[in-house]
């Protein structure tokens, strides 16, 4: 035992101290630095001056005193019509009006288009958790939530890429977003992925995100389709430290668009205080800045919500609630939100979780800007809030909760068919254009890996060359068609032609707009969200509800039926009536009703016959017969414990359930006062029944032993059992029969 010394906390406070969340890093609020989530002391007072047609006056800044944010947001960002309408609203009034579903999502997008940085910061700071996911609920943009991946790897190796992007798609994600390690190999991750999805499911859209620049060029080539990386900060000297202006930001926004690329930025509390340039300002005030830029520079949408700052707003107070409402402020200025779950904020799952539920369960654009579909040490991202490690645990809390986080249950097998054809379309199209050439054996380990761990390495020198034969070529995304059309991949050469017509008509560079299944576009224009309160908005449809419930874990009772029917063994049968023993040393070990008939298999693992023949045996160490009898009138163990132990001429009996719970009886006591129980049937043992089968004829002989204990497990036994126990008491039920006289069994190969 350790003895707490001078120095040393106690026992309690150790224990705690090795808890995952005391990982994180945890701080104290300092406005002089940005930490800061809702309201500094140095937030400017909202205010807007409008003198003849023209801002002269924003947030307490007059127009000389202007930075290039606040010019760029006074000259492009407010829409002046309705400016002073807003501004004259009280801040709880205009919270209200969000919060409220009588107020239609219209009118709060046209009063927002009018409020300044300072008005939409203090308006989001007033809102309470609760109504900030009824804020989301109505004020996002696209009424069909969706979702986003990560696919990368540490080695860029084309085949698991190709693979895993299939399997992201088939799991439902919309988007998938890849990086690099090394930037050279961009162009040949972009060609993986195009094709992988192309595997999975139509319509997908494909982002490579590396360098400005070069993400242009690969999306203009056809290779990607959407970017989301061009980053705006929340004040001047972050922003001119990257070489940047508003007006430059403004010019790419416009040449991706100008080239038919779908475009979102990127901002979100905690940058600024990691660059040591927050100015004093809270987390929340500097980002409404950057949303009202990126409304002013024309860019579809923001990824926003903390992204890489996300553990800076989770180290202070309200950080969370300062997360999920840049999201929400967003969705009023009317634009996509890809809501920041793609940064691991915390190591505590229980934190993790609390970041990511309430946007699951208000719904977002993206509820993800990346759910890291593969596992965590893939992520060339760093790793997401949620990663592969997740999936299970993602698509159960959509069940749960019922809603539509945008992902779905696959099949095992149809995953395995998936990632090989992926893996074998893009070894076919690298080796048809002299890219590379791979292994069976690679490509083998490419479709079972659960990372690249389980590669075994990859030459990533051609990697590197096949990356730039794809730049330097000049390869397209015509290129590729004709490619997977010449090696017999017909299909998938037909998915990716009709995604770049659809592409081509432009209609997917409206705001918040993914592509169906069926290459529908789906966006604010065409799928606007139209919640008004309860009875309206979006609901799954039954199929897609189907989808949702559907998780692959789950069980029926035929399930389970044809489960036991795997284990039935032919040592059990009926042998006539069961009579009462005479011998003092007979003990009866009475069964439950479906022992023997459907249920052969207890829920440790172990057989009935197993757990009889160590019952048994346990008698027979300590001098006692035993036999086996069933009772087909009660499936409660309690009467069948009494019931056998009044048979017994020892008047001691042992009660089995088929389930595996147990214990011991005697005749003069009452159903629920027995002698010793097992309860918790997954964690028996074979000892721990012998153990009891030895207690019981100690019992007989008028001994007291040392009771029989429940083996102690830290496992969630009722989370992970109560559903089979109800599959089968549902299967001992069926063969109760009142009045039904109990009959013996022979126990044939057992002892």
């Amino acid at each position: 035992m350790t003895v707490p010394g001078p120095e040393q906390p106690v026992g309690r406070i150790r224990f705690m101290d090795q808890q995952r969340v005391n990982l994180d890093g945890f701080a104290v609020e300092d406005p002089e630095l940005g930490l800061v989530a809702l309201r500094s002391p140095h937030d400017p007072e909202p205010g807007l001056v409008i003198r003849d047609g023209r801002v002269a006056e924003m947030d307490g800044v007059a127009e000389q005193d202007f930075d290039s944010l606040d010019a760029y947001i006074a000259r492009h960002g407010l829409d002046l019509a309705v400016a002073v309408e807003v501004m004259a609203l009280p801040d709880t009034e205009l919270a209200r009006r969000a919060v409220s579903p009588d107020v239609p999502r219209a009118e709060i997008i046209r009063l927002c288009a009018g409020a300044t940085p300072a008005k939409l910061a203090r308006v989001l700071a007033l809102l309470r958790p609760a109504e900030l996911g009824m804020a989301m609920t109505k004020l996002r943009g696209r009424r069909t939530p969706s979702n986003q991946a990560h696919v990368t790897n540490r080695l860029d190796d084309p085949l698991l890429l190709a693979a895993d992007s299939a399997t992201a798609a088939a799991f439902g994600f919309r988007e998938i977003e890849t990086t690099v390690p090394v930037l050279a190999d961009a162009p040949s991750n972009a060609v993986a992925c195009l094709i992988g999805t192309a595997v999975g499911s139509q319509g997908v859209l494909i982002q490579c995100s590396v360098e400005e620049a070069l993400e242009l060029e690969l999306g203009m080539r056809g290779l990607t389709s959407y970017a989301e990386t061009v980053s705006l900060y929340g004040t001047e000297p972050v922003f001119t430290d990257g070489d940047d202006t508003p007006w430059s930001k403004a010019f790419l926004t416009s040449a991706y668009a100008s080239r038919g690329m779908k475009m979102r930025v990127s901002s979100g509390a905690g940058a600024e205080v990691l660059m040591a340039g927050a100015e004093g300002k809270s987390m929340l005030y500097l980002e409404a800045r950057c949303i009202a830029l990126a409304r002013a520079i024309g860019a579809q949408g923001v990824q926003n919500g903390g992204i890489d700052g996300a553990s800076v707003a989770g180290s202070v107070p309200g950080g969370l609630r300062e997360l999920m409402a840049e999201n929400v402020m967003v969705m009023m200025r009317n634009l996509e939100s890809c809501s920041g779950n793609d940064a691991l904020m915390s190591e505590s799952d229980m934190r993790r979780t609390s970041r990511t539920l309430p946007i699951v369960l208000a719904g977002s654009d993206f509820v993800f800007s990346g759910f890291g579909s593969i596992q965590r040490y893939d992520n060339m991202f760093g790793p997401s809030n949620f990663n592969a490690e997740d999936i299970d645990d993602f698509l159960a809390m959509q069940r749960d909760w019922g809603v539509d986080g945008g992902l779905r249950t696959v099949a095992p097998g149809e995953i395995a068919e998936l990632r090989r054809h992926a893996a074998q379309a893009c070894r076919a199209v690298y080796q048809h254009l002299g890219l590379a050439d791979f292994t069976d054996d690679h490509l083998e380990r490419a479709v079972d890996a659960a990372g690249s761990k389980d590669l075994g390495g990859t030459d990533t020198l051609a990697v590197l060359g096949a990356a730039h034969s794809i730049r330097e070529g000049g390869l397209t995304v015509v290129d590729i068609v004709a490619a997977l059309d010449e090696t017999g991949y017909e299909a998938e050469a037909e998915a990716i032609m009709e995604m770049t017509r659809a592409r081509l008509s432009g209609d997917y560079l409206q705001t918040a707009a993914i592509f169906d299944e069926e290459l529908r576009v789906l966006s604010l224009v065409t799928d606007p969200n139209d919640y008004a309160g309860p009875g309206t908005g979006y609901e799954p449809s039954p199929a897609r509800q189907a989808e949702i419930d559907d998780i692959r874990q789950a069980r029926g009772v035929e399930d389970l039926r044809a489960e036991q029917a795997s284990a039935a063994e032919p040592l059990l049968a009926p042998a006539g009536p069961a009579v009462p023993g005479q011998d003092p040393r007979d003990v009866v070990i009475g069964v439950s009703p479906a022992v023997g008939r459907d249920v052969w298999r207890s829920l440790s693992g172990l057989t009935v016959p197993e757990v009889l023949g160590e019952l048994l045996a346990g008698l027979e160490e300590e001098g006692c017969a035993g036999r086996v009898v069933r009772f087909s009138d009660t499936v409660d163990l309690g009467r069948i414990g009494l019931a056998a132990a009044r048979m017994a001429g020892s008047g001691i009996g042992i009660g089995l359930q088929g389930k595996g719970t147990a214990l011991i009886h005697r005749r003069d006591l009452a159903p629920l006062a027995n002698l010793e129980l097992y309860s918790v049937a997954p964690a028996v043992t074979r000892e721990l029944y012998r153990l009891l089968g030895a207690n019981a004829a100690r019992h007989a002989k008028g001994a007291t032993p040392d009771p029989a204990r429940n083996p102690y497990t830290d496992e969630a036994i009722e989370a992970r059992y109560h559903t089979t126990v109800i599959a089968l008491m549902a299967l001992e039920r069926a063969w109760v029969k009142p009045g039904e006289p109990a009959e013996q069994l022979t126990m044939e190969g057992l002892r």
